[in-house]
């Protein structure tokens, strides 16, 4: 399903603007849902916030360009891989992903938006998981 780039990134903004407490409201928002995935990350976790805002925003930036997000986006499967993500954690992270776009969205939040960012993240998933499966196989 081709995603709408511009509604992204516009939504994006209006989220990133919130800084890190962006990354606080996510992390927290997983490790109610998942609480055993807290033991795969550090005690502190201010360099883990910073990691996850530079990656979406990386991801959201060229999400219109897949010949820089593609790789990127390989690389970064293939580095979960090495943390130990496994494919059964993505879904847990995206409903944690859409909770905190929605929470930091307010009124801008709607089908539509949540129709796209479903969409990105299911190409985030497939590309991540499969360059992580390729190390296994």
């Amino acid at each position: 399903m081709p995603v709408d780039a511009q509604k992204l990134k516009d939504n994006f903004a209006l989220v990133g603007a919130n800084g890190v407490d962006v990354a606080e409201y996510f992390y927290a928002d997983l490790f109610a849902r998942e609480p055993q995935l807290r033991r795969m990350f550090p005690t502190g976790m201010t360099r883990q916030y910073e990691v996850l805002l530079g990656a979406l925003t990386q991801v959201v930036s060229s999400v219109d360009d897949h010949d820089t997000l593609i790789p990127y986006l390989e690389d970064l499967g293939r580095r979960h891989h090495g943390f130990g993500v496994l494919r059964e954690h993505y879904g847990p992270v995206g409903v944690s992903l859409l909770a905190t776009l929605a929470y930091f969205s307010g009124p801008e939040w709607n089908d539509d938006l949540e129709r796209d960012w479903t969409a990105a993240y299911g190409l985030v998933t497939e590309v991540m998981a499969g360059a992580a499966a390729e190390l296994v196989s």
